[in-house]
């Protein structure tokens, strides 16, 4: 691994800067943290928690899609996509990383969105390993290594230096930038992660396992009788859903700005009355129903179509965000528990 002592980051952080546009996640006044594009001087979170996933990056929150002008019989439709810029994101966490792994799987697979594809094509992923958990992470559970993120390139950091070494072309090219900055240390990834691991161990949910799920479960939990009492307090205001790093949903609207019609995609919720409706109703028309979708998802349905892998990452937003306190922790326990 190389290294470059914590007190010369921002030098690190003006060069990577001077190559492409840099973001890197900053502390907020009111706790947690935020990505944001990087200045000169400012200060990397040393909590890496942030309060919304790096998903934004690749899926934003609203996106314009096309434009549409329209002249007594005639429809013109005009292409508004521009290629993104080369963007490298600093310092994202092991869950997150994963995150984009099981969205690759719905964007990138036929038919691709060629929207997202543009964004991952020039986005590279700089992942730090994870030393400061919070008590609401259980990313163990699902299979991920907070010490061994993955990425282009993977950084770890302790009290006096930031580690770096390079997983991918993208990572190379990055390192290759900025190798003036650093010096070769003779520090392993086993060595490193050796300090921290036992961390992870004493973490609150660090005993969570997903044995009892999986695709071959869906009539077995689809049809359980704790559905009702689990939905009972849920309020459905789709907070899960918005800070969840894997939710891919979303609406497509149109919108008459006067001159032309123009045509944005923005998240949605299976959590909303109003989520797929469609000319005859919704589909779900109960709280419980839409409670039990969601989470049917993240532990049957996703892996029933992708080889196992669940559609969560144990980054523990939802369990910290819900103003209610029901999460996919508490549905779990309760349907393995008690089913």
């Amino acid at each position: 691994m190389l290294r470059i002592s914590i007190d010369r980051l921002n030098e690190l952080f003006d060069a990577a800067a001077e190559k492409q546009t840099l973001y890197i996640p900053v502390d907020r006044e009111d706790g947690g943290a935020e990505y944001k594009k990087y200045e000169k001087g400012m200060k990397l979170s040393r909590s890496l928690n942030t309060v919304r996933s790096a998903k934004d990056f690749f899926f934003p929150q609203t996106e314009d899609l096309m434009e549409f002008r329209v002249d007594k019989k005639n429809i013109e439709v005009k292409d508004i996509r521009s290629e993104a810029e080369d963007f490298v994101i600093f310092g994202v966490k092991a869950c997150d990383v994963r995150s984009f792994s099981i969205l690759d799987k719905v964007y990138l697979s036929d038919p691709v969105d060629s929207f997202y594809k543009n964004r991952r094509n020039h986005g590279v992923v700089i992942s730090m390993a994870c030393t400061h958990p919070a008590e609401t992470c259980f990313c163990t559970a699902f299979g991920i290594d907070p010490l061994s993120p993955e990425g282009d390139a993977v950084c770890r950091m302790d009290n006096d230096y930031l580690y770096i070494s390079a997983l991918t072309d993208k990572g190379n090219a990055f390192i290759e930038q900025i190798s003036h900055l650093f010096e070769d240390s003779s520090e392993t990834e086993e060595e490193f992660g050796s300090k921290y691991r036992d961390i992870f161990s004493r973490l609150p949910l660090a005993g969570l396992s997903t044995d009892a799920f999986g695709g071959d479960k869906l009539d077995e939990y689809f049809n359980s009788d704790k559905w009702g009492e689990l939905s009972e307090s849920c309020i459905g205001c789709g907070t899960c859903t918005f800070v969840c790093p894997t939710c891919q949903c979303y609406d497509i609207k149109d919108f008459d700005t006067g001159n032309g019609i123009k045509r944005f995609r923005c998240w949605d919720s299976c959590m909303y009355s109003d989520f797929t409706k469609m000319a005859h109703g919704n589909p779900r028309l109960t709280q419980l129903e839409r409670f039990r979708q969601r989470f049917m998802h993240k532990l049957v349905y996703f892996p029933a179509c992708n080889n196992g892998e669940f559609g969560c990452v144990g980054c523990g937003r939802c369990l910290a965000r819900c103003p209610v306190s029901m999460n996919i922790v508490k549905v779990m326990k309760d349907l393995e528990v008690k089913k």
